[in-house]
């Protein structure tokens, strides 16, 4: 007589617990999308029967997330690009297929989501970037776990997975005080974006705790990134400052040509440093001081953490602040007294 299949013999067979067994069969949470599917085709393979076989993965779990961003998130490849790499490769480690949509200015102002989240067709949703809150709000009313990546706002409530934006800010207007530079102006467009108002918080702080005076007419908070907007703000910089930070690299790259043009020289006159660490920084001539972020860490962690929300839906919502390494480049230098 043959012996009887238990989840014992499941267990030692993967090599994982009993406990990990019996969630995954009996359509519990506590195990990610990828261990249950191996343990469902393993009690397959061994003949196993278990009670809740109907309520499996494949009607709990369609084994597909979501990836939705704005059409202009998207088209800014190098830097959400990488990101986009990044969830589909941790993904598929999981075992999980990711389905796209990017939404266009009118399926925004309209609220209309994507048909796999009207027809279950996914598991959970990443939200890359700012859609509209609105737009946000009407994905997690679904009901869908959503984790939201390089975005958030008091009135989402949804897991997010961001840039220490304030404390990488602080850190790239440090090292302008420490070489000297006490007139340092701000340049970005803070309504654009929550990252780009912490990002004004750390440059104040910086400014703040080393006693250097706020000067409001070298803050820049509503910038347009256009060649011909930051050519005329440069233009009319009161007081020349000696330092320039940017909430981003072409916000940076705009500033350096501008200063350029104006026949100063970088860093010789005047230092320029900005945020990102993308293309422009590294075509720049001279080439940016920045603050790198790690963009293949900012998609694992998300698809991590969406996995966790869908084992722990009851769980406090929970951002997670990833770190911005400064990159220091030629653009940067002592200020000359």
């Amino acid at each position: 007589m043959a012996k009887k299949i238990s989840m014992q013999d499941i267990a030692d067979k993967l090599n994982i617990s009993k406990n990990s067994v019996s969630q995954a069969l009996s359509g519990k949470p506590g195990v990610s999308p990828a261990t249950r599917k191996k343990i469902e085709e393993t009690a397959r393979e061994l003949g196993y029967a278990y009670q809740n076989q109907q309520a499996s993965s494949k009607s709990l779990l369609t084994g597909n997330i979501g990836l939705i961003a704005s059409d202009l998130a998207f088209s800014l490849q190098s830097f959400f690009g990488k990101i986009y790499l990044s969830i589909e490769k941790e993904a598929a480690s999981q075992g999980l297929n990711v389905l796209i949509q990017s939404i266009s200015n009118e399926a925004k102002d309209s609220l209309t989501l994507p048909s796999f989240i009207k027809n279950k067709q996914v598991d959970g949703v990443l939200v890359l970037s700012h859609i509209s809150t609105d737009y946000i709000n009407k994905i997690i009313a679904t009901g869908i776990p959503t984790v939201t990546i390089d975005h958030h706002h008091p009135l989402i409530q949804a897991d997010a997975i961001l840039t220490n934006n304030r404390f990488g800010a602080y850190t790239a207007v440090k090292h302008l005080i420490d070489m000297g530079h006490e007139k340092i102006a701000f340049v970005g467009n803070a309504k654009l974006s929550p990252s780009y108002q912490e990002r004004l918080e750390g440059y104040l702080l910086a400014l703040q705790e080393h006693n250097l005076s706020v000067v409001n007419e070298i803050i820049f908070s509503s910038v347009t990134e256009r060649e011909d907007t930051v050519r005329d703000l440069v233009d009319s910089a009161v007081g020349e400052p000696t330092a320039w930070f940017c909430v981003n690299d072409g916000l940076g790259f705009f500033v350096q040509s501008a200063l350029q043009q104006k026949e100063l020289n970088v860093p010789g006159d005047v230092s320029v440093s900005s945020f990102d660490n993308g293309q422009l920084s590294r075509l720049a001539n001279p080439k940016m001081t920045t603050m790198d972020i790690d963009l293949e860490l900012y998609g694992r962690k998300g698809v991590e953490q969406l996995i966790w929300r869908l084992d722990h839906p009851g769980e406090p919502m929970t951002e997670l602040l990833l770190p911005a390494k400064l990159i220091k480049r030629e653009s940067t230098a002592e200020v000359q007294k």
